[in-house]
């Protein structure tokens, strides 16, 4: 009783708060809670927007050459007949997301490697030496190869250094910085960058 006489004291001396609510589809809200009742008020629609979150109008279509013409890392924009015959593609591997649906020669190579890009996600076992075994097939036949995920941000990135560390004998310091200083976007999810601090070459 005495926590519960304390907890509706407290309530009492809350200030009132107000808080904007933009959903995905733009819409507006501003919802209001009283300080003396703790409750809230029904929300009040304000002037839409277009969208609730950024929408990126801009392709991200040239990959990043991180070793010289043989590895190159990018977003799914980057996979394009265009690039395939720019950079001499022989190997596309996507990370997470299906090959997007263009028109690629016969000779191109692809493989589609699930991956969630989630903390929890275990790319040391389920996802690296997959990954790691296909740029080595493209590297045995003298081949270019593209790793692509939805954005090159996170998944295809913490594959790339995944293979520095361990085909490259690099540490993660070394591969992260090389990668970066290519791709400067880039940002393996705290999950990923953990796990690849603790990958040791095998």
């Amino acid at each position: 009783m005495i926590l519960l006489y304390e907890l509706q004291k407290r309530l009492a001396n809350l200030r009132p708060t107000t808080t904007i609510v933009t959903t995905p589809t733009g819409a507006r809200y501003i919802e209001r809670r009283r300080s003396s009742t703790g409750e809230d008020s029904s929300p009040e629609q304000l002037e839409a927007r277009q969208y609730g979150f950024v929408v990126d109008t801009k392709p991200d279509a040239v990959p990043a050459c991180i070793l010289s013409e043989f590895l190159y890392l990018g977003s799914q924009d980057a996979v394009t007949p265009e690039n395939i015959s720019k950079y001499k593609l022989t190997h596309i591997l996507s990370v997470g997301i299906e090959t997007p649906n263009v028109e690629l020669p016969p000779t191109v190579k692809c493989k589609h490697l699930p991956c969630l890009d989630l903390p929890e996600t275990n790319i040391l076992q389920y996802v690296l030496p997959v990954a790691i075994n296909f740029i080595e097939e493209a590297y045995a036949v003298k081949g270019c190869v593209l790793v692509h995920c939805n954005a090159g941000v996170s998944r295809s990135a913490a594959v790339v250094i995944g293979y520095l560390m361990q085909r490259r004998d690099m540490s993660f310091e070394e591969a992260y910085n090389l990668v970066k200083s290519w791709r400067p976007c880039i940002q393996p999810n705290a999950g990923f960058m953990q796990q690849l601090k603790k990958f040791h070459n095998t």
